[in-house]
Order: C-alpha cells, then sequence, then structure tokens
C-alpha cells in the first residue's frame, strides 16, 4: 500500500536566524568563513563515526567543538543551549507500538535515526516532560527489546541524547512497519528537553544512522524490504508550506507521488541521480542564478535536508545574492546576511538553484527568513563556511515538490504552481 501523512505547523517553533545557523553548525561542524561570535574549536579524542563519542577499534579524531567568542571581553567560552535553535518547524504525528501509541515526530532527510522520548529517561527529566508524548514498551505487546544494541547523538555544543534500541511497529500514514529499530532515549540533554516534539525520524540513508554496533535500517528501507509499498515506487515525497499564515496542506507521502500537484505544475518531474555515499540525499547542483545571471559552480553538490530551515551555499553566490538587494549587508554580530524589512517583492532579486541540469526558482518571500533586528530580516539565504557542498532546506525546498526516490537513487523536483511564474520573469530580465 502507500500512504500520506500531513505535517502539523509546531505553534511553539520560533524564528530566529542565528539560533538556525548556529543549529547547522553543530549538525554539520562547519567553520565559518564569514566572521562573527561563532566558531568552531577542536580537540582529539577516541571516537567510531560521526554523531557519536563511542570509541571504535582505539582510533582517534580530533572533534569540532561549538564556541561562542565574548563581543565585549573577547573571551571564548561554551554555547549555552538557548543559543541553539532546537525545535523543528513541522511535526508528523506517528504511532508506535500495539496499541499504536501516537508520537509527534520530526521528520528529518538530513540524518538516519528513529529515537523517541521514553518512560526510560530519568524521573527528573520525566518531570519535565511538559506536553512530550512519552512512548512506554511495557505497554506494547509488539515490542521486543534489542540486547546489546545502544545509540547516542552528540552534537558539539554538548547536547546529546541516548539509550538503547528495540523493535516494534510503527505507523505512518496508515502505513504499518513491522519490526522497526525504535530508539529509546535513556539520556538526554536539556537542549533535548527543552524543544517541543516527541522525537525524531530520519529520512537519509542507514549508513550514517548510530546504532552499535551495527546500524540499522530506517523506515522507509524496511517499507521496500516488507513491499510495504510497490516495488514501481520505491520512494518518498516532501510538499512543505509555501504561503504563510494560510491553509495550505504540507505533507509527505510513502510510495507514490501526488499527480494533482504535479498536473497543476505542467511539467514532469526533473530527476537526477543522488550519491547517498555519506548518508544524504546528495547531487549536482553545478549552477545557481541571481536575476537571470548564470553563477557557475563547477562539481558543485548540494543535498536536500528537510530537517534544515535556511539553505547554505558557497560565498561568491552569496554574495551576489545580497549585492542584488539594496541596503543588504553582511552583519557581523548577527553572524549573517540582512537586507531592509520594508524591500517590496518586486525589488527582491529571483534566485535559483541548479537540481541535476534544471533550475528551480526560490520563492521571493521565503529569502527573508525572520525579523533580524528592527528595520531588517534575516536572509533565508546564508553562507555554508568551510561545507563543500550547499545544504539546501525549508527555504528553497518549500518552493518545489520534492521526490526522494530510494529504489532508483534520483532525486526529483517540480517547481510549484505559484512559482512559475517567477521562472517566466526570470527568462525576461
Amino acid at each position: 500500500m502507500a500512504s500520506k501523512i500531513k505535517l502539523i505547523p509546531n505553534l511553539s517553533y520560533k524564528r530566529s536566524g542565528p539560533k538556525s545557523y548556529v543549529h547547522l553548525m553543530r549538525k554539520y561542524r562547519f567553520t565559518p568563513t564569514k566572521p562573527g561570535p561563532y566558531s568552531l574549536g577542536s580537540k582529539l579524542q577516541q571516537t567510531g563515526r560521526p554523531y557519536t563519542d563511542k570509541a571504535i577499534g582505539g582510533r582517534a579524531r580530533v572533534r569540532t567543538l561549538l564556541q561562542k567568542k565574548n563581543t565585549v571581553s573577547g573571551e571564548i567560552g561554551e554555547v549555552p543551549a538557548e543559543d541553539v535553535q532546537n525545535d523543528s518547524m513541522y511535526l508528523a504525528t506517528v504511532g508506535i507500538g500495539t496499541p499504536a501509541q501516537n508520537l509527534k515526530l520530526d521528520f528529518d532527510t538530513g540524518s538516519a535515526d528513529l529515537w523517541v522520548w521514553s518512560t526510560k529517561l530519568p524521573s527528573a527529566t520525566l518531570s519535565e516532560s511538559g506536553s512530550h508524548a512519552i512512548f512506554n514498551p511495557s505497554k506494547s505487546s509488539t515490542f521486543k527489546t534489542d540486547k546489546g544494541e545502544s545509540w547516542e547523538i552528540s552534537y558539539g555544543d554538548g547536547s546529546s541524547a541516548s539509550g538503547t534500541v528495540g523493535t516494534d511497529d510503527v505507523n505512518i500514514g496508515g502505513l504499518i512497519v513491522k519490526n522497526q529499530a525504535v530508539e529509546l532515549a535513556e539520556e538526554m540533554s536539556s537542549a533535548f528537553v527543552e524543544s517541543e516534539g516527541d522525537g525524531l525520524l530520519g529520512l537519509a540513508f542507514s549508513n550514517i544512522n548510530t546504532v552499535q554496533p551495527k546500524s540499522v535500517n530506517t523506515p522507509v528501507e524496511n517499507m521496500i524490504l516488507q513491499d510495504d509499498i510497490p516495488k514501481s515506487a520505491e520512494l518518498f515525497t516532501a510538499k512543505l508550506d509555501t504561503w504563510r499564515d494560510t491553509d495550505e496542506e504540507s505533507f509527505y507521502t510513502f510510495g507514490y507521488i501526488d499527480q494533482d500537484i504535479v498536473k497543476a505544475a505542467g511539467e514532469d518531474v526533473a530527476y537526477t541521480p543522488v550519491d547517498n555515499s555519506e548518508g544524504f540525499w546528495m547531487f549536482s547542483s553545478t549552477s545557481a542564478t541571481v536575476n537571470g545571471q548564470t553563477i557557475a559552480r563547477t562539481g558543485n553538490m548540494a543535498i536536500a535536508d528537510t530537517g534544515t530551515t535556511l539553505a547554505l551555499v558557497d560565498d561568491e553566490t552569496c554574495q551576489a545574492i545580497y549585492d542584488a538587494i539594496e541596503g543588504a549587508y553582511y552583519d557581523e554580530e548577527l553572524q549573517g546576511y540582512i537586507y531592509p524589512s520594508n524591500t517590496a517583492d518586486s525589488s527582491l532579486p529571483v534566485v535559483s538553484f541548479a537540481v541535476g541540469e534544471k533550475q528551480f526558482a526560490v520563492q521571493k518571500e521565503d529569502l527573508a527568513f525572520t525579523e533580524a533586528k528592527t528595520g531588517y530580516s534575516y536572509g533565508g539565504i546564508q553562507s555554508r563556511g568551510s561545507m563543500t557542498f550547499d545544504i539546501l532546506g525549508d527555504t528553497f525546498l518549500k518552493s518545489i515538490y520534492a521526490v526522494f526516490d530510494v529504489g532508483n537513487l534520483r532525486f526529483g523536483a517540480v517547481q510549484r504552481k505559484e512559482l512559475r511564474q517567477s521562472l517566466t520573469d526570470q527568462s525576461k530580465l
């Protein structure tokens, strides 16, 4: 069968440009190339794989640490938890166990763990759970403990979550995945306690899953192995809200493409091959345009990440975008590009990024992520720093209907109907 699951806007989510940028520094561990209070330090430690501090085979690596410079004293110290954006903009209700216990999870194509709040957390943490739904494995007749397996996600700012692993039935929009690995949180730092969702459902590839001693399949990989979705459609899709403050529906589909959206766009899905060797939905994006002027980016790659609010691209492209907006500049204190809030949409540039061989425009209103300071907006597109690839998060993904084709290892995109005129306007410039 196939399924559709609607996304719920996270009403507790509060936009903050710097906090979202720091979240991305934490998640992808890149070094900023533009000045600002936040940076990465390093120290040598034993470790095995990304997102976990557990030693494997006595190997060592340099661990990156998130740091903040005091703008007054110049001293460098740890980054407070409140400086990092942890809540997601969208959540989805997923049922786990028999009978199903409903939890609100963050669907994230930039990670590959399915972890949840659980009754195994310390009583002190549970007492602070507030509105969080807590999964109780003892109340599920289908839950089985996987002995000897553990998981841990840790970040450069010291925040972490870890615990044990079991298997259970997982209901995603009516599609039930049997014996899916579920990672139960037993320890959790304050950064996760303060966030709104009840856990995370990763939709990247299992080679970046953190379960030890061996990574486990993601829900989508198990859907394919268990023939839960048609062999002709071993994929999932994402449609995220484009227009703010409207009733437009956001959703994921599993096992089918919503043809009504494709037909409304008036064009076929444009596909490009995916390189999943690093576990991400990574594809070629060798050019960008600003008001019709092409920026060649030979060999450039990008990843589609629904767990990221901003879009991060190379410095040359960033500079070209904000050079095209009157009054825009890079603000060191906010560590990001900002521009006057009263800039009319008609004065904003048409910005597009290549997905394979085809350009896709960004909705103009999403060029402004949120208020930065009085009279200025924090840009939705920022510098990727030392990273060698782009992170195309919600700023970009809200402008397309995205197809994550697991079976054919390709990423597809359709320009949303509302934005076709942007491309038409661009061609006239």
